[in-house]
């Protein structure tokens, strides 16, 4: 990151960012055990998620707190309000990013205490979920480095959680078919399936502002190979 003629300014946007990758580890901690909590049927591990969605809301709170204190002291221009402006996005979806995982929780809690049937394949969602976590941290990491490259290589990745998402909805069809007890819990997965396909999303869309703050450009519904261009 450059540096400024004012020091002070200078470690508000490091104090800022390190707030940033604290929410970023927070959320991606939460979506492995939502998942985890729904792999081996854990009430208190999905209790834990739960809880911990009431720490990421204060963060987001905290941290655009201080982008609007930063922004009324500083008056940033170019670069830097690219970036100030670009981190009140990616918080905002890191926040989104966390709702997901709690849904996850709050369903795991629902599918326990209905009874639903365990036989269904919601181990295979791990595939999916391990991907979106892998996503998130490589968002977020670059974001810590400004690296419009490990951004480009998000967006490619990105279809391959569709790609699991799209497979896994084909499998519970197949089940609902040929069970229809199955339906209530295959719908219950379908809403898990989802949100983890969402956490993918919010992992692009914080690439997406990587790309904006370094390159200048904003690459949202944007065409890969335009991006590409972009990046080069």
């Amino acid at each position: 990151m450059e540096k400024h003629i004012s020091s002070q300014f200078d470690a508000d946007l490091t104090n800022v960012s390190s707030r940033v990758l604290e929410l970023g580890g927070l959320v991606e901690s939460q979506t492995r055990h939502a998942v985890y909590a729904l792999a081996q049927f854990s009430l208190e591990v999905a209790d834990q998620v739960i809880a911990t969605e009431k720490q990421v809301n204060i963060l987001e709170v905290e941290i655009d707190a201080e982008l609007a204190t930063i922004i009324a002291r500083r008056q940033p221009t170019a670069r830097d309000l690219r970036l100030l402006m670009a981190i009140s996005k990616i918080t905002g979806n890191l926040e989104r990013a966390g709702d997901e995982a709690e849904r996850i929780a709050r369903m795991v809690k629902k599918i326990l205490e209905q009874g639903s049937p365990r036989n269904l394949p919601s181990s295979e969602l791990r595939i999916a979920s391990d991907l979106a976590s892998g996503l998130l941290r490589k968002a977020l990491d670059a974001f810590a480095r400004l690296d419009v490259n490990t951004a480009l290589v998000i967006l490619k990745e990105d279809d391959l959680i569709d790609a699991e998402f799209n497979g896994f909805v084909r499998k519970l069809i197949t089940y609902m078919m040929e069970d229809p007890r199955t339906i209530s819990a295959s719908l219950d997965l379908l809403f898990v399936a989802k949100a983890i396909e969402r956490i993918g999303d919010h992992a692009k869309n914080i690439a997406e502002f990587v790309i904006y703050v370094v390159k200048g450009s904003d690459v949202r519904h944007t065409a890969l190979t335009e991006i590409e261009k972009a990046v080069r």
